[in-house]
């Protein structure tokens, strides 16, 4: 069986996931090498594939909704507004931010990740760990580039 009937039998034409057993093909129900299928709750708790995206939790929608309230003291824009929150990880014991600042020796780095940690914290009372990334920024990254002023 090709990867490409694997794919037609899991999601519908529109490329929605398809509830487990909705749509297939009796015919197809076991792979044609003859192998047995795996479990039905083998996928619980396993990892996504690579390239599945699923909707943020409800702590990371509250988690990035306070982070709007983080400005850059230079800039005058949150955070958010910026671009510069790229990943927002809620483990049970703390939140890991991985982060990105406008400039690689940004003075005011310090006090803007003092914040983070205190407006996370505001949401998630648990530990908050904020990483800062090296790689460069630019307003690519930014929702709405227009918001610094200039066409961009």
């Amino acid at each position: 069986m090709s990867d490409l009937d694997d794919y037609e039998r899991m999601v519908d034409p529109n490329g929605a996931p398809r509830p487990a057993g909705a749509g297939a093909d009796p015919a197809k129900a076991e792979p044609a090498s003859g192998a047995p299928s795996a479990p039905e709750n083998a996928s619980a708790g396993a990892p996504e594939p690579a390239g599945t995206t699923s909707a943020p939790s409800q702590q990371e929608v509250a988690v990035r909704s306070v982070l709007e309230t983080v400005m850059d003291p230079e800039i005058g824009l949150s955070v958010i507004d910026l671009g510069l929150i790229r990943t927002v990880d809620i483990q049970p014991d703390k939140t890991r931010v991985d982060m990105l600042l406008t400039t690689p020796f940004c003075p005011y780095a310090p006090q803007m990740i003092a914040d983070v940690q205190q407006a996370v914290r505001s949401v998630l009372p648990q530990e908050c760990v904020v990483e800062i990334l090296p790689d460069a920024w630019s307003p690519d990254m930014m929702p709405d580039p227009s918001l610094l002023g200039f066409s961009y």
